[in-house]
């Protein structure tokens, strides 16, 4: 997949999208989104460099992430299909990707170990990467929340491992 310079979410507020938010803070991205809920979580990604708003108007997107070219669009199945800052990026041509779809990119030469199920998801993802890293020294990890033992729902690591939450997306 091309390389962005600029990612911008529909729904950035989300536990998964939070974490993909985090991760593409981490490899130098400017992150950006849009979320309908001013949350502590979203607090915390706005300290750590994400540009947030919470009311759907696309002149909020910031000028920097208004060219199809050099900003990637991620977004939640939660967005509703007449959402208007999304009917606006696809009438531009943004790529717009899911983010089930970005974790399947990311995952690319991994070992991954994907946790479903209806319950415990986030408890055993979470145990997955505690072990990967206290036994293994290594390994990545896209949690269903905010684990206690990381303090973040994103765990980076060296390595090839990578733990993720699949979830019903």
């Amino acid at each position: 997949m091309k390389h962005y310079p600029n990612i911008y979410f529909l729904g950035i507020g989300g536990i998964g999208m939070s974490a993909l938010a985090r991760y593409f803070l981490h490899e130098g991205c400017a992150v950006a989104g849009y979320d309908r809920t001013a949350t502590p979580l979203m607090r915390a990604l706005e300290a750590e460099g994400a540009v947030v708003h919470y009311d759907d108007d696309p002149e909020l997107i910031p000028e920097t992430m208004r060219s199809p070219e050099d900003t990637l669009v991620v977004l939640t199945p939660a967005i509703p299909s007449d959402h208007r800052e999304w009917a606006w990026l696809r009438e531009r041509g943004f790529r717009i990707e899911k983010r089930s779809q970005m974790l399947g990119y990311l995952s690319e030469g991994k070992l991954v170990m994907a946790v479903a199920g209806t319950h415990g998801k986030t408890t055993t993802s979470t145990l997955a990467a505690w072990l990967n890293h206290a036994a293994a020294g290594e390994g990545s990890a896209f949690l269903g929340g905010i684990s206690r033992n990381f303090d973040s729902n994103l765990v980076l690591g060296e390595g090839r491992r990578l733990v993720v939450e699949a979830d019903e997306y």
